[in-house]
């Protein structure tokens, strides 16, 4: 049992990781090398498409993670899982007020403001990607460890 919650955790870490960290690194810069009006158009969709495969490898990682100490894996199990967990609450508490207000209704698509928006998207988001990678690197050595 602890094998496979193990699989899970690292499986669906490195995924988040792996899908944060190309956000950052090729997504967003794409879409901010297009007009202002552009870049906000294509956010929408991307980021409420993201939202859903994300929040789960996420939750699922952490419960996978918790399960692993849980079940006598050693303490840096606890630590991955509070690392990927973190990412939970820091979007809710830091990134959702810049999404509410890039998602406005009545929102100037190709004002500066957007623009602005849209970087203060972009540095937030990479704190998730820093969170997932750095927990990444907890589970598979410890993985790799055992």
């Amino acid at each position: 049992m602890i094998a496979l919650v193990e699989f899970i955790a690292v499986l669906s870490c490195t995924l988040f990781a792996g899908a944060a960290i190309y956000v950052n690194l090729v997504e967003h810069p794409a879409r901010m090398g297009c007009d202002t009006k552009t870049a906000a158009t294509v956010w929408a969709p991307s980021y409420k498409r993201a939202t859903v495969m994300q929040a789960s490898l996420a939750i699922l990682s952490f419960l996978a993670g918790v399960a692993a100490w849980l079940l006598g894996g050693g303490v840096l199990w606890l630590v991955g899982a509070l690392l990927i967990g973190l990412v939970v609450p820091f979007t809710f508490i830091a990134i959702m007020p810049t999404n509410k207000q890039l998602s406005a209704p009545g929102r100037d698509l190709a004002s500066s403001e957007t623009r602005t928006l849209l970087e203060k998207w972009g540095r937030l988001h990479a704190v998730r990607s820093a969170l997932s990678f750095i927990a990444s690197v907890v589970f598979v050595w410890v993985l790799l460890r055992a």
